[in-house]
């Protein structure tokens, strides 16, 4: 399950915001002062605050120890001595439930926010393309062809929580909306840190719509996903589900496929016909 250590911060490594990257030198074996090695760790700040050089940081080294493609990252998971302060403000919705670092936020769809009516009595999508793909990196050259195609569209991404549950972890989501390609995030399901919040792709989609007035949605996991080499044993098998979503609001779902001629593996290869 969680493989814990304790570490210490040695150097503040390029970060990013909302998430601060750091260098931490943890005991060999444990917690035994006599030999060390040093990992990259990443921490969420508005989740476990902002470490900095010296101080105490635990641990989930689980990922990393395995060799998973997850950036090769430990995460941490408190800053024991200097913990963050409270953070007051509306929201009753629950991100990442029931594990240790779940996350309060304000829900665009949930009762008492400002966009709870328009949500309530929305109907649909009004016609809305929405674009599916399986991966985050997608979104980019997704955000390239509309600009193309259909310069000054607004667009926006709704983001499923099948890869990373923050919405930080994605540095793509920062430099997409600095170079304008991008209006908003909308996190859905157990993913968190959008710029509006819902508890599903269903109100993801009418929040895009309705509340960041898109004109294009484009839907997709995190970065990370998780694959299992079986037919249906892959966390974008969601995207299908999207897919459904979008009909069921009156959307098109236009389905960006996963194509390759130079990916060796034949599940990546399109089909060739001859005459």
């Amino acid at each position: 399950m969680i493989r814990w250590r304790r570490g210490e911060v040695l150097q503040i490594l390029p970060s990013w915001p909302g998430v601060r990257v750091c260098a931490v030198a943890v005991p060999v074996g444990g917690d035994g002062p006599d030999q060390t090695v040093t990992c990259t760790a990443l921490a969420y700040t508005d989740l476990v605050g902002a470490p900095e050089v010296g101080d105490t940081v635990l641990l989930n080294t689980g990922a990393l120890d395995l060799g998973l493609g997850t950036g090769g990252y430990a995460m941490v998971v408190a800053v024991p001595d200097r913990l963050p302060a409270d953070r007051e403000g509306p929201g009753h919705l629950v991100k990442a439930r029931y594990t240790p670092l779940q996350a309060t936020v304000l829900g665009a769809d949930e009762q008492g926010a400002p966009h709870h009516e328009a949500l309530r009595t929305a109907e649909g999508v009004d016609g809305m393309p929405v674009v599916v793909a399986d991966l985050h990196s997608s979104l980019p050259a997704i955000l390239a062809g509309v600009r193309v195609e259909r310069p000054g569209t607004r667009v926006v991404h709704v983001m499923l929580d099948g890869g990373a549950l923050p919405a930080a972890f994605s540095r793509i989501l920062g430099a997409l909306r600095e170079d304008d390609l991008l209006r908003g995030c909308v996190t859905t399901g157990q993913a968190f840190g959008g710029d509006l919040e819902a508890v599903t792709v269903h109100s993801g989609l009418l929040a895009a719509r309705h509340v960041l007035d898109a004109e294009i949605a484009v839907v997709c996991q995190g970065p990370g996903n998780l694959g299992t080499g079986t037919p249906w044993g892959f966390s974008g098998v969601s995207c299908g589900e999207a897919v459904n979503a979008t009909a069921v609001l009156g959307g098109r779902p236009v389905a960006s496929l996963r194509v390759s001629e130079a990916d060796a593996r034949e599940r990546h290869r399109g089909c060739h016909t001859t005459a």
